[in-house]
C-alpha cells in the first residue's frame, strides 16, 4: 500500500510539473509569440532581415509597398515612390526609419490563434502621398526637409527629405548629388537652428520676467559681450518684444538670454523638447544639443539666438510649433494614420497664446501676409549661419485655423534666407494641404 501511495504521490508531481511548465509556456507564448513570430530570422516573414510580407498604403488607400511573387514592390508612378521612400523604405532596407521597418511586426501580421499570415498585414500611414509630392517639388532639388503635421491629432501628413530617389531605379552611389540620400533628415539630422531657437529663448522670457511687455530693447546693430560682439541684421533701434521677435533682433535676445543665464535656458530647451533625442513611433530622432555656457559669456548670448553649439532636430522643432498651435499641447508624432492618442503638455495655454500672437506678428510685419495668400499664418524663420560663408534656411510654423490645423517645418540646407527661401515652400505645401482637405478628406 505505501509503494501504491508513493508511486501516486510521483505521478502527481510529475503532473504538476507538467502543469507548471505547460503554463510558464502558455504565458510566454502569450507574451512573446509575436516576438518570437517576428524574429528577424524567421524566413517566412524576412529576408536577410528585411520584412517580405505586408502591405503600406498612404492615407488615403494609396499602395505604397506591396509584395508580388515573393519580391517588394512599390507605387506605379515614380514620382510617389521617389517623395515617400523616405517614409516607406527601400528594398534593400538601407532607410532605417521607413515603415518597412519600424511597423514590421504589423506587416507580419501575426495572430496567437492563426500565427503568422502568409500575405501579412496593412499598414496605413498618416502621410498623403500627394503631398509628399508638392513637398519635394517645392525643394527644386535642395537638399533638406519637410513636414507638415496635424497639430491635434500628431499625426504627420507630409515627411520629405531630399536628396531623395526612386526605390524601384536605385542611384549611383558615387553620385555626389545623392551623397546622404538613405537619411531621413527630418529625422535623423541635427542642424544649427538660427534665429528659430529664439521661441525658446522667448518662451523662458514669457515665463520668467512678468515686466516683459512693457520693456524696450535697444539694437545699435551690435553687442558687445564679455570683449566679443554679437552682430545683428540691422540696427534696429527701441522695440518691444514682439517687433524684437519679428526683426529677429540677435542684440534684444542675446541680452535676454544674459539675462536667464545658462542652466535655464538648458533647461528650457529639454523641456520644449529641443535638445535630447525625440521619437516618431518606433524611431528615434537625432539628439538635439543644447550647451549651457557660462553666464555672462559670448557664448550664451550666441546660444540664445540660436548660433554657437546649439543644434536641433526638425521633428522636434515641428512639436514646438505644434504645441504652440494647439494651446501648448503636443501631440505625440506619429506616422500611423490611426494616431496613438499620447499628449504632452509642453507650456501653459497662456504662454502658447502670446508666442502664437508674435509669430502671426512676424507674418503681417516682416514675413509679408501677401506672400501666404489665404493662410491664417503663425511662423518664425532662421537663418543659421554655419561657419562655411553659407546658412540654413529655416521656417516653421502653423496655421491658426480650426478647419486646417496644421503644423510644419522646412529646412534647406546651404539655403540662405529662411523667409525668402524656406518660406515659399511651406507657403506651397500648406496651399495644396488646403486644397486637398477642402476638396476631400485628406
Amino acid at each position: 500500500m505505501k509503494k501504491i501511495r508513493r508511486r501516486a504521490y510521483s505521478a502527481l508531481l510529475v503532473a504538476l510539473c507538467l502543469l507548471f511548465g505547460t503554463g510558464v509556456y502558455i504565458y510566454r507564448f502569450a507574451v512573446h509569440g509575436r516576438e518570437w513570430a517576428s524574429f528577424s530570422g524567421n524566413a517566412a516573414v524576412y529576408e536577410n532581415g528585411r520584412v517580405i510580407t505586408g502591405t503600406v498604403t498612404d492615407r488615403n488607400g494609396l499602395v505604397l509597398a506591396a509584395v508580388e511573387d515573393g519580391r517588394r514592390v512599390f507605387a506605379g508612378d515614380a514620382a510617389v515612390r521617389t517623395a515617400c521612400v523616405h517614409a516607406v523604405g527601400d528594398r534593400e532596407g538601407n532607410i532605417g526609419t521607413g515603415a518597412l521597418r519600424i511597423y514590421s511586426d504589423a506587416l507580419s501580421a501575426y495572430s496567437p490563434v492563426t500565427g503568422l499570415d502568409a500575405d501579412g498585414g496593412t499598414v496605413a500611414l498618416s502621410i498623403d502621398a500627394r503631398l509628399n509630392v508638392a513637398a519635394l517639388d517645392a525643394l527644386a532639388g535642395r537638399r533638406g526637409a519637410v513636414a507638415l503635421m496635424d497639430y491635434t491629432t500628431g499625426e504627420m501628413l507630409c515627411m520629405v527629405s531630399s536628396p531623395a530617389f526612386d526605390p524601384d531605379e536605385g542611384f549611383d552611389e558615387l553620385d555626389s548629388a545623392y551623397e546622404g540620400a538613405y537619411l531621413n533628415r527630418v529625422l535623423s539630422a541635427a542642424y544649427t537652428p538660427g534665429s528659430v531657437f529664439k521661441l525658446v529663448t522667448l518662451t523662458a522670457a514669457i515665463e520668467q520676467f512678468p515686466d516683459l511687455y512693457e520693456r524696450r530693447f535697444s539694437c545699435a546693430g551690435s553687442l558687445t559681450v564679455d570683449g566679443n560682439q554679437i552682430n545683428c541684421t540691422g540696427v534696429h533701434g527701441s522695440q518691444t518684444i514682439e517687433q524684437a521677435l519679428a526683426n529677429s533682433c540677435n542684440c534684444a535676445f542675446a541680452q535676454l538670454a544674459l539675462e536667464l543665464g545658462g542652466e535655464t535656458l538648458a533647461q528650457y530647451a529639454a523641456r520644449l523638447g529641443v535638445s535630447g533625442r525625440g521619437a516618431l513611433d518606433a524611431a528615434g530622432t537625432a539628439a538635439g544639443r543644447f550647451d549651457a555656457a557660462a553666464d555672462g559669456s559670448a557664448a550664451l548670448a550666441w546660444s540664445g539666438v540660436g548660433q554657437s553649439t546649439d543644434l536641433v532636430c526638425p521633428l522636434a522643432m515641428l512639436r514646438l510649433s505644434a504645441a504652440i498651435g494647439n494651446g501648448g499641447e503636443a501631440a505625440a508624432p506619429t506616422l500611423l494614420r490611426s494616431g496613438n492618442g499620447a499628449r504632452e503638455r509642453l507650456l501653459s495655454a497662456d504662454t502658447a497664446e502670446k508666442l502664437k500672437a508674435m509669430m502671426n506678428y512676424n507674418v503681417v510685419s516682416v514675413y509679408g501676409q501677401w506672400n501666404f495668400p489665404g493662410l491664417a499664418l503663425c511662423a518664425k524663420s532662421g537663418t543659421a549661419e554655419v561657419g562655411d560663408s553659407s546658412s540654413h534656411a529655416w521656417f516653421t510654423g502653423f496655421l491658426d485655423d480650426d478647419a486646417h490645423p496644421y503644423a510644419f517645418v522646412v529646412l534647406i540646407e546651404n539655403g540662405g534666407s529662411g523667409a525668402r527661401n524656406a518660406g515659399p515652400v511651406a507657403n506651397a505645401l500648406l496651399q495644396k494641404a488646403i486644397e486637398l482637405s477642402d476638396g476631400e478628406t485628406p
